[in-house]
């Protein structure tokens, strides 16, 4: 089984873009490249800076904690990225019942 994180990337602006990798390394580089690989929305937002990043295992499960993080506010991400929650922890923080996938 591959291992997916769910990651924070801070633009110059100050703004959070929630993504899902399996390598957030290479993902952030993508990002940060101008190749055409990286997200539209973080496109001459650079320099980029990885706020938070933590593994949640399998690929479904990512997109769900994705999906739930991009409807919070930003005051709500900035205490994520604040207090940068484990995993499971972020789980119950997002109201996520299911048990990480190991």
């Amino acid at each position: 089984m591959q291992d997916w994180h769910v990651y924070f990337v801070r633009t110059r602006y100050g703004s959070l873009y929630t993504g899902i990798a399996m390598d957030v390394a290479r993902r952030l580089a993508e990002h940060e490249q101008a190749n055409g690989r990286g997200a539209k929305y973080l496109r001459s937002k650079g320099p980029l800076e990885l706020a938070y990043q933590t593994k949640i295992g399998d690929r479904a499960l990512a997109l769900k904690v994705e999906r739930c993080i991009k409807k919070l506010k930003k005051d709500q991400k900035e205490r994520i990225v604040t207090t940068v929650p484990a995993g499971e922890e972020l789980l119950k923080i997002l109201g996520i019942s299911e048990a990480l996938s190991t």
